[in-house]
């Protein structure tokens, strides 16, 4: 069975900056898309950010490139997202996803998620 383990989240003040880590095992990781998504209270899962085998980066939206950084390392099976000068809006718990469609992929396996939460 395919497992996605999401790790890193916590508290954090605004303006610091976190890293999330995801290790995903039952499949050939390099082969697939990944993603990272969040749902912050009260409001509906949004799509962060998705890689592509290879590496390439996609941002939703775009401008969040400014501030979240996705990578991957496929030796390790491992998927990251790192956070940077991390805002109260940001606070939500962030999903880790193998093969997500909404970045290309189909078989869509979820991880537990990670809780974030930025203070004032």
């Amino acid at each position: 069975p395919v497992k996605v383990v999401e790790s890193g989240g916590g508290l954090v003040q605004a303006g610091g900056s976190l890293r999330l880590s995801c290790l995903i095992s039952g499949l050939n990781f390099a082969d697939y898309f990944m993603g990272w998504f969040r749902q912050a209270p009260g409001k509906e899962r949004e799509a962060v950010a998705c890689t592509f085998p290879g590496g390439r980066p996609i941002y939703f939206p775009e401008s969040r490139a400014g501030r979240f950084a996705i990578s991957r390392e496929d030796a390790k099976s491992t998927l990251y997202l790192q956070m940077n000068n991390l805002e109260v809006d940001d606070t939500a718990i962030y999903y880790c996803v193998a093969d997500p469609p909404s970045c290309g992929g189909r078989m869509n396996f979820w991880g537990q998620g990670t809780q974030v939460t930025v203070s004032s």
